[in-house]
């Protein structure tokens, strides 16, 4: 089960295309807030507090709980934008979840026991066809990641979803 991850964040007034600069240029990320039927709430978060979050590779299916002024608002990234030439992060957009809320998450597959396998100690190669595994759940129980062990196979073998213990 994921942990939250914990974030500030502070309300911004203006939006639009000139706001969004404004902030950028201040070294703080636009984001917008929406869902659970209220209304979107604009905000802003700090360049350096979120980028390492980002660079994990699993940040749209990791909760997040933004201190915003004090109150805590538990989201889901659902949108991460960068700048096309230099990479930057421009904007975030985060789903608000409401209590009992069931969402639809790709959490990363993870292979292990590389070393337990004649097929690869024989020269196979490992040929991975889905990264990630589509999951709709409860937001308070999205897996980390599911691991699958490659023990005991061999050259032509192949593991199905339905062979992977879920968590």
């Amino acid at each position: 089960m994921a942990k939250a991850v914990l974030l500030k964040a502070e309300a911004r007034a203006g939006q639009g295309k000139g706001a969004a600069r404004a902030v950028r240029r201040e070294g703080l990320v636009p984001a917008v807030i929406y869902g659970d039927k209220k209304d979107p709430a604009l905000v802003s978060l700090k360049y350096r507090d979120l980028l390492p979050h980002v660079s994990t590779g699993r940040f749209t299916a990791t909760l997040v709980d933004l201190d915003l002024g004090g109150e805590t608002v538990r989201v889901i990234p659902r949108d991460v934008q960068f700048e096309p030439v230099r990479d930057f992060i421009i904007h975030v957009d985060f789903l608000r979840l409401g209590k009992d809320a069931r969402i639809r998450v790709e959490v990363p597959v993870h292979f292990r026991n590389h070393e337990a396998s004649p097929g690869l100690k024989a020269g196979g190669v490992l040929n991975i066809v889905r990264h990630e595994i589509e999951f709709f759940c409860p937001a308070d129980n999205i897996p980390e990641e599911v691991l699958v062990d490659l023990s005991g196979l061999h050259i032509g073998q192949s593991v199905h979803v339905s062979q992977v213990k879920l968590p």
